[in-house]
């Protein structure tokens, strides 16, 4: 059982492009989540904000955002662009490493959609600030190509039962990580998670991840 704590939730612009985001601070948090969203979806994402509460009652800091302008969005192209959308990702680490309040706090990425293939690369890239743990709801880590194999981060895919197309990219996917990790599969699940308990699962199987690594982080 969760227990709530009190959390601060403010609108946030971030970098030079001022990226809209959404900051959420627990007391004491432990870590900070950065999620990467996929598909056209922001910081508005009902699903991911179910999951970003539930971090937050967990004591983990949330950072929700828009990867996209709302110019750029309008280009249906820039949504599968995963070079563009991990550099924006990597904005909003540095952004977040720089903040009062987060500074000091290891950082964790959760991806959804294209949004998880964001966080890998992200992750991978070189000189990136070292990730505690990556979790990918319904993702498509396929998409990362030859960076999935320079993923140092404890990495979890969370797949819905009834995807079978994108349970298949990320079995392939799991084979070409070469980090510590891990694929759970929902059963009864379909690609948005939005079957009676299934959002539920993921949000518990994402906590206990992120809990479990970020509990190995030096002080």
């Amino acid at each position: 059982m969760r227990l709530a704590r009190s959390t601060e939730t403010r609108e946030v612009a971030i970098g030079p492009l001022q990226l809209a985001g959404m900051l959420g601070v627990p007391r004491a948090p432990t870590g900070i989540i950065l999620f990467a969203h996929g598909s056209g979806s922001g910081r508005f994402s009902p699903r991911n904000n179910y999951v970003a509460r539930a971090m937050r009652e967990a004591g983990c800091a949330t950072l929700l955002l828009d990867l996209l302008t709302e110019e750029e969005a309008q280009e249906r192209r820039n949504v599968f662009d995963i070079p563009l959308l991990a550099q924006r990702l990597l904005m909003a680490t540095a952004w977040a490493k720089q903040e009062p309040g987060t500074a000091t706090l290891p950082v964790c990425y959760f991806g959804a959609s294209t949004g998880a293939a964001a966080a890998l690369v992200a992750a991978a890239a070189p000189g990136a600030w070292p990730i505690a743990a990556i979790v990918s709801r319904g993702g498509r880590p396929d998409l990362a190509g030859a960076d999935l194999a320079e993923v140092k981060a404890p990495t979890l895919l969370i797949v819905g039962g009834d995807d079978p197309l994108v349970l298949d990219l990320n079995r392939a996917a799991l084979a070409e990580l070469q980090c510590e990790k891990h694929l759970v599969v929902v059963p009864g699940a379909t690609h948005l998670f939005e079957e009676p308990g299934a959002l539920e699962a993921v949000a518990d199987l994402a906590s206990d991840w992120f809990a479990s690594h970020l509990a190995k982080v030096p002080a």
